[in-house]
């Protein structure tokens, strides 16, 4: 899990999906912080996702490069200290340039439930599910050529 955790750490620009009613929703988004299994984000509350992310607070993010990619499933939660807004504000050159304060920003953090980390580059290609709720690690399915009989 090591592994997966840290190709998230050094892959901070991802692809965040939410929904909207029936329509899944996707957009380029920046892990702003992270600690352990927790990812940290800021948006505008006039935004779209913060809008969706309060109506259906499931998400699923994805972070790539090359053959290797992390999707990690979890739920968005607003409830985030005073003290780690200022830090997102503070130690994300783009963020002063778009906005005035750190209070006209709306901050979430979202608890890893789940976690599939995919390499494609070895043969057979590695696949790896992590259920974080449980506490399991299991391998995935590859492709027919590797499954297991």
């Amino acid at each position: 899990m090591k592994k997966a955790l840290d190709f998230l750490k050094n892959h901070v620009e991802i692809a965040f999906a939410t929904c909207e009613g029936d329509r899944p929703r996707i957009r380029i988004f920046q892990i702003m912080k992270m600690e352990g299994t927790t990812l940290y984000f800021a948006t505008s509350p006039v935004k779209e996702v913060f809008r969706q992310l309060h109506n259906n607070p499931f998400v699923e993010i994805m972070a790539s490069e090359g053959k290797e990619f992390v999707k990690v499933s979890g739920k968005a939660d607003f409830d985030v200290d005073v003290e780690t807004q200022k830090w997102i504000y503070d130690n994300n050159p783009v963020l002063p340039r778009l906005y005035t304060s750190f209070y006209k920003m709306a901050y979430f953090k979202v608890e890893i439930e789940e976690m599939d980390h995919y390499d494609l580059k070895p043969t057979p290609p590695m696949f790896k599910h992590y259920n974080l709720n449980d506490n399991t690690v299991n391998d995935g399915y590859v492709g027919e050529r590797y499954s297991k009989k």
